[in-house]
């Protein structure tokens, strides 16, 4: 945990920086936006984590989870997509994202996973693999 669990807040930074400059939700009336676009990422890779840290191999091309828990996966990331467009959000506190956020948190998933390979990758070459 040393090691992966700076990851994700190297990535919750990025979000941070996203959603302050880019998205414009650097204010009390944007902070909504802020907490909506936080909620997402870190919802996305809390579960990405998972089949990341679950093989030596490479998640998703070498070696695939069970099919339960790729149901499973999906349909939580799925359900976090949709909360902040859902009947739900206000009560929860969110707002619509804009679409182009989505390509933003692809980019993000995409470098937090690889990032996260890597490191895993050293680290079993470094600690071995239990």
């Amino acid at each position: 945990m040393v090691f992966i669990g700076l990851i994700s807040s190297i990535f919750d930074y990025c979000t941070f920086a996203l959603m302050w400059f880019v998205f414009g939700a650097n204010s009390i009336d944007n902070q909504a936006l802020f907490q909506t676009g936080w909620f997402v990422e870190s919802l996305m890779t809390q579960t990405l984590i998972i089949h990341m840290i679950r093989t030596a191999k490479i998640p998703f091309l070498q070696s695939w989870a069970s099919a339960s828990m790729l149901i499973i996966t999906a349909t939580i990331m799925a359900i976090g997509m949709y909360l902040p467009f859902s009947p739900l959000a206000s009560s929860l506190g969110f707002v619509p994202l804009p679409s182009v956020y989505f390509l933003w948190l692809a980019l993000i998933l995409t470098c937090y996973c690889i990032l996260t390979q890597f490191i895993k990758s050293w680290f079993i070459k470094k600690y071995g693999y239990s």
